[in-house]
């Protein structure tokens, strides 16, 4: 199974963009930071300033927030980079000649349901801020 790391990239760029706010930030600054290639926090940055997360590319010296830290939620990250937001996904392929394969599906998916909404609710409980003040304490 291939697993995304569009949410990790995309909070790791905000979290650089606060901790070193108001110094000149390229997207090599922070591909190396992230380890990726440019055109990826490029995107990703995009996809940010399209939801509102991020405001539209100015003269600052780097990407800013387009509000504070401590209003922006990881669901509302996760909403901007991921492309399926569902954490879990059912198997679409069973035996349907099967009785428990033609019966999974629709119990797994009420399930999954469950726990995405649950999932959502912490998330929006997080903020960005609460990551910042996180890695700044490790840092220092």
């Amino acid at each position: 199974m291939k697993y995304s790391h569009r949410l990790s990239d995309a909070v790791h760029i905000l979290v650089y963009l606060e901790i070193y706010h108001g110094q000149k930030i390229s997207s090599q600054d922070l591909a190396a930071s992230v380890d990726a290639n440019p055109s990826l926090i490029r995107s990703l940055i995009a996809k940010m300033v399209k939801a509102g997360i991020l405001k539209p590319k100015s003269d600052a010296p780097a990407p800013q927030l387009s509000r504070s830290a401590n209003e922006v939620t990881l669901l509302d990250i996760y909403a901007a980079v991921e492309e399926n937001q569902h954490l879990l996904h059912v198997d679409e392929q069973t035996n349907q000649q099967c009785p428990v394969g033609k019966n999974i599906q629709p119990v797994l998916g009420q399930v999954y349901d469950q726990v995405q909404k649950a999932a959502e609710a912490e998330m929006r409980q997080i903020t960005l801020q609460t990551i910042v003040n996180g890695v700044a304490d490790r840092i220092n």
